[in-house]
């Protein structure tokens, strides 16, 4: 079973990638902000991330950073985002312009996890 950490500030998207993912038989683990995402990562072994740009507190470009620069710096990291001029979309493994279809996050999570069980 996938560990997917999903981090964003909007509960409601939160709610929704959470069943989804859910449904696909992922475990998934969610935070509302950078600091509960980053504690959650260091705290759990996950097979992939994914983190909204924009919220209180920092961005998903730290999110980023600390990954890299990790033990686990190759977890795979999704980013989503309302404002992509903030992306540093050259090193997510994915991007994503809200508003996107859900189809195309689930084809993505099923991609990410091929490659990364290679």
């Amino acid at each position: 079973m996938q560990k997917i950490l999903v981090i964003d500030d909007e509960k409601p998207l939160l709610d929704i990638f959470q069943q989804t993912l859910s449904k696909l038989g992922c475990n998934v683990e969610i935070a509302s902000n950078v600091k509960e995402g980053i504690k959650k990562f260091d705290d759990g072994l996950f097979d992939l991330v994914i983190t909204d740009i924009l919220m209180p507190g920092g961005n998903g470009n730290d999110i980023l950073r600390h990954i890299r620069s990790s033990d686990r710096q190759f977890t795979p990291v999704i980013g989503i985002s309302g404002t992509p001029w903030l992306l540093n979309d050259r090193d997510f493994d994915m991007v994503f312009i809200k508003p996107f279809p859900l189809k195309a996050l689930v084809n993505a999570v099923h991609d990410l996890s091929s490659t990364s069980s290679k």
